[in-house]
């Protein structure tokens, strides 16, 4: 049995612009996330954090590196994986339902059995009744749910989010990151979580990984002291203020304004 559920090996990335100009953007990242645990992903803006994120997903392929999933390589999309994207990316022409039994298509199921499984995952996040709704249809965060049940629907071991309620208004932002710590207990996935937000990533992980400037380097991994199940509370106490003061901190000393 492997010691992690997910493992990342050295990845490095540039990207080259025309004229031969190279951005590095990624310098050799390594750290492991256990099954079933809820790691967060923080930096500074533009650092890179979302091309880590299609690099583990199999998006984007790195320049040099690996990913491990299981203690196999995973090369490509799929491996077990699913990404949940900040914009929604639902299909405008599907209905919510459609949207969800999508990745089922690709499965050797019969329509019913595709139906049926999307049926679950909509009432799972909280959606019954809004099946043949339409994507423009849906309020900001009900697209979102749409999109945590798309992902869940073809039952991934590993959940890859890349800032999913940052296009979200504040009480939407907070109502579901109480609905997904509820969906990750109970479906039991891996999550590696990618925010911008310090707070959102005490609040939600087990650790931290915080990444430098760009090129994107691991600064630090943050331990998360607080038990589960949390509350909106611990959010005012002091231990939490202390640690987003410790994150702040760090990533304000590789900032330059």
């Amino acid at each position: 049995m492997p010691a992690h559920k997910l493992e990342i090996r050295g990845i490095s990335k540039v990207f080259h612009q025309a004229g031969k100009h190279q951005i590095p953007v990624l310098a050799d990242l390594s750290f492991a996330v256990a099954d079933l645990e809820f790691v967060a992903v923080i930096g500074p803006s533009g650092c890179g954090k979302s091309t880590f994120l299609r690099i583990v997903d199999g998006l984007i392929n790195p320049d040099s590196g690996s990913v491990l999933i299981d203690g196999t390589e995973g090369k490509g999309p799929g491996h077990g994986r699913a990404m949940v994207f900040q914009g929604f990316d639902l299909f405008p022409w599907r209905t919510a339902i459609e949207n969800v039994a999508f990745g089922l298509e690709m499965q050797d199921l019969n329509a019913a059995e595709r139906r049926q499984i999307a049926q679950h995952y909509i009432n799972l996040v909280g959606l019954s009744g809004f099946e043949q709704a339409y994507p423009f249809q849906l309020s900001g965060g009900m697209q979102q749910r749409v999109g945590f049940a798309r992902a869940l629907a073809i039952k991934p071991s590993i959940l890859l989010m890349d800032e999913p309620f940052g296009a979200l208004d504040v009480q939407t932002r907070e109502l579901l990151q109480d609905e997904l710590l509820h969906i990750w207990q109970r479906e039991q996935k891996t999550v590696l979580f990618v925010t911008h937000s310090i707070e959102e990533a005490i609040y939600l992980a087990d650790r931290i990984v915080v990444f430098t400037p760009r090129p994107a380097r691991i600064d630090r991994i943050i331990e998360v002291p607080f038990r589960r199940p949390r509350s909106e509370e611990l959010k005012t106490t002091v231990p939490f203020a202390e640690l987003r003061r410790e994150i702040w901190n760090v990533l304000k000393s590789g900032v330059a304004i």
